[in-house]
């Protein structure tokens, strides 16, 4: 054996032990083995075995590892370890991982994935669906509650406390209905697409609220009172934490709690004189119990020995003395019940504290834990189902509306934009479906939140921008036939409310999932804070895992990237393989670069923010692609839906590259040398291609299996404004080979396909057409102008509130005068 042969081989077996990330026992003895065939080949002499030694036996001994090696990583790690607030601290102990964590590993494992059982309604969350939610939207008109009364009508409100709307997350005991996170999100789903006004009312008492709060903390006091009071409609919650000097930094809340005595009923008590300036509180103005979160001090130590006790959330009555609420914000014409709420000299009893006394100054361990589950619920729930109803009525209209003699359907400017609403629409039915049944299985996902708050809110903006673009005049002029413009209108507030976008993307997903989801940091940063010898032990433990885990994260980003993806590991070996064999090369390229990215720029990294923002990205995209792959297979596979899959698939993963490689651009010479590394041929993933874009589209354009689970559990009643919509695609469809055989026969080739009540007429005239099929012309016509047509109004009907009363009242009094 040559000596290029063996050291080749040597390099080979090394790269294959860490590859398989084998134990450091199984690697040291394999090497030993290798030297010892070295050895006998008489390549390798006794200053090889001396340079192998001096390597494996330090790390080998535990005692001189951990005594000697470990102890001396440990004290820099902890001079280069960056500080964590408590706030920051709070957030990540909060929660758990789930699914993200398995794709930081740098090899997930996909039949876990496909493990995960299937999300779906049991048979009362089902009828709840049929039922009264079914009636609520045909009852709610939505042009009525944004411009002639900028509320939903009473009878709206007294529906939806009679039939427990705001009590779908309380439990049965205290007479709530206690759905699941998944039949909530098909509630908001389905109600999203007919009202943002109705779903933000409905969301945000079953998202962060008293109720979520006292479920979890509250004493059995505060539960025996409020709960079923909140789930007979007796109480509105609204829960008060943004501030005008703390918005996304809500640990910095200026609003305060002083323990001391004062006055209450007759009697001087132990309470909390309170003073609070809140603002963007949803239902505020006709909330009867607030939720507030203050920073609490006791000055006088009245409750212990500590002054200082940390943000604390506390239930206050509307109507005590010295709460002022009422007045409304006017979030760009979605007028959903939002305002102010502030406090002065406020006091209250100590048992106001939710959870009591013993709870003071652990409201932002609450707040964060319930946020990760209601973020992850209510704004992605509205937008997927926002996103839905508008790819269904978009594809229906881009069919209807004729330009230049076809459907604008058929126009590859109007399939590429139908292709993201049909693709994204997808996807992000799958994200909600996905993260919502981690919910019910127990997981308390902060970072999954996150990257479905963010992700899904964004994608409703594209989408909705799509749209407008695809219906044009039809989506600008307001009025009751206009189904895009509030919500168009209202993207930026699902953009701006539980955590701004910049900041979710930029700080949070990363932020968390870094040290959340990876399979050493986190161990290591609590045993860094351990100064006994089991810290020790555990800092040992944990920091030759990591070292061995990015040794193997590199070796597998370098034979991966050479281009040996294509032959890892995936469940199927159909179509979809591409897309698990290219996710395991991203998900090695994610776990290395984390660690590159943490070792080489330590606490700053927090800073880097586009850095730890492309990151995050990766995070993201990975988890979307996960959560759409488990969607198709939860479906049984639908050859059908193909299309949609690989355009959901092929532009998250190009999404993914190009964040990586941006990320690669701008991190100096590491990224370069990285960039040689994981892309020595260049780019893997393309965008979807114009022949995909088409297939999407055509999906969207006419009735099919595909586009129904689209929609699926989507408002399409006749009643609504989406229905007529549906039923008019119909008649179209049928009526084209009517329209066809009527030209035929009048011999009129160039007849547009309008007028068709006239066409009707001429076909009656020709012989040619039954009453039924005039009748269906007739009918198609109807449903034709509607859809096309946009609304106009006096002048007098688009001046609002007191004014427009009095032109209103001058107007009629002039018409009078002239009579």
């Amino acid at each position: 054996m040559s000596i290029a042969l063996w050291v080749i081989a040597t390099l080979l077996v090394l790269g294959g032990f860490l590859y398989y990330r084998s134990s450091l026992l199984i690697t040291s003895i394999g090497l030993v083995g290798l030297f010892a065939i070295g050895s006998w080949f008489d390549i390798v002499g006794p200053v090889l075995w001396v340079l192998l030694a001096v390597v494996l036996l330090p790390l080998n001994i535990t005692a001189f590892r951990r005594g000697v090696l470990t102890k001396g990583i440990l004290g820099a790690y902890r001079k280069v370890m960056p500080e964590i607030s408590e706030t920051e601290k709070d957030a990540i102990d909060a929660g758990t991982t789930w699914w993200e964590g398995e794709l930081f590993r740098g090899a997930p494992a996909w039949k876990k994935l496909h493990s995960i059982q299937k999300a779906e309604l049991s048979a009362e969350e089902k009828a709840f669906l049929e039922g009264p939610c079914e009636e609520l939207c045909k009852m709610m008109n939505d042009w009525e509650a944004t411009h002639e009364l900028a509320d939903m009508p009473e009878h709206v409100w007294q529906y939806l406390k009679d039939h427990k709307f705001f009590a779908m997350i309380i439990k049965k005991e205290y007479g709530g209905l206690e759905f699941s996170a998944y039949a909530q999100s098909r509630v908001l789903q389905k109600v999203a697409g007919v009202s943002t006004i109705l779903a933000s009312t409905i969301g945000v008492p079953n998202s962060l609220g008293p109720g979520e709060l006292l479920q979890h903390y509250g004493t059995k006091e505060q539960k025996d009172h409020y709960l079923p009071r909140l789930a007979n409609g007796l109480e509105i919650p609204c829960f008060a934490l943004t501030s005008p000097e703390a918005g996304s930094d809500a640990g910095s809340i200026p609003d305060t709690g002083v323990i001391c005595k004062g006055e209450w009923e007759g009697k001087e008590i132990v309470g909390i004189r309170l003073n609070f300036d809140k603002r963007y509180i949803t239902l505020a103005p006709v909330a009867t119990v607030l939720g507030l979160a203050f920073k609490l001090s006791d000055p006088d130590k009245l409750l212990g020995d500590k002054e200082e006790l940390g943000i604390t959330a506390a239930l206050i009555p509307h109507d005590t003395k010295g709460v002022e609420t009422g007045r409304r914000h006017f979030p760009l014409n979605v007028p959903f019940q939002n305002g102010p709420v502030r406090g002065k000299d406020v006091f209250v009893p100590l048992d106001y504290i939710i959870g009591g006394p013993k709870m003071a100054g652990k409201g932002w361990r609450m707040l964060v834990e319930c946020l990760s589950v209601g973020r992850a619920i209510t704004l992605p729930s509205n937008s997927a189902g926002g996103v839905k109803s508008i790819a269904l009525a978009t594809g229906a209209y881009s069919y209807i509306r004729r330009q230049f003699r076809l459907p604008i359907g058929k126009m590859e400017g109007v399939q590429e934009a139908l292709a993201r609403l049909g693709g994204n629409a997808y996807l992000m039915d799958a994200v909600t479906s996905f993260s919502t049944k981690g919910i019910d299985l127990g997981e308390k996902p902060s970072v999954i939140s996150a990257i479905a708050k963010y992700h899904m809110t964004e994608k409703l903006r594209e989408c909705m921008d799509d749209a407008m673009d695809i219906h044009g005049g039809k989506g600008i002029c307001l009025g009751p036939n206009n189904y895009l413009g509030r919500g168009y209108q209202g993207v930026p507030v699902a953009i701006t409310v539980e955590g701004a976008n910049i900041l979710t993307r930029n700080l949070m997903i990363y932020g968390q999932g870094a040290i959340r989801c990876h399979p050493y940091v986190l161990e290591e940063m609590l045993a860094s804070a351990e100064t006994n010898a089991e810290g020790l032990k555990r800092f040992d433990k944990a920091i030759w895992g990591h070292i061995g885990f990015g040794m193997s994260n590199f070796v597998r980003s370098l034979v991966l990237g050479l281009g040996f993806w294509r032959f890892t590991s995936s469940p199927y070996s159909d179509s979809t393989a591409q897309y698990y064999k290219k996710m395991n090369r991203f998900s090695a390229n994610l776990a290395l670069l984390s660690d590159v990215a943490m070792g080489v720029l330590g606490g700053s990294l927090k800073r880097k923010q586009r850095i730890s923002a492309r990151l995050g990205d990766m995070l993201s995209y990975l988890f979307i692609a996960s959560a759409t792959l488990k969607r198709f297979e939860d479906e049984g596979r639908q050859k059908d839906d193909l299309p949609l899959l690989h355009w959901a698939l092929q532009d998250t993963l190009y999404k993914l590259q190009e964040s990586q490689l941006a990320l690669l651009d701008n991190f100096g010479a590491v990224g370069t040398t990285m960039k040689v590394v994981m892309y020595p041929f260049g780019r893997i993933v393309k965008r979807p291609s114009d022949r995909l874009d088409s297939k999407v589209a055509k999906i969207l354009l006419k009735p099919n299996a595909s586009r129904e689970r689209l929609g699926q559990g989507q408002f399409l009643a006749p009643e609504g404004q989406f229905g007529y919509l549906e039923q008019t695609l119909r008649d179209i469809i049928e009526a084209e080979p009517l329209f066809d055989r009527v030209r035929k026969a009048a011999d009129d080739r160039r007849m547009p396909f309008m007028f068709l009540d006239q066409v009707a007429a001429k076909g009656k005239e020709l012989g040619v057409l039954s009453d039924e099929e005039v009748e269906l012309l007739r009918r198609a016509e109807q449903g034709r102008l509607r859809v096309i047509n946009v609304d106009d109004f006096a002048h007098e009907d688009l001046i609002a509130g007191k004014h427009a009363r009095e032109v209103a009242l001058a107007s009629v009094k002039k018409q009078d005068s002239a009579a």
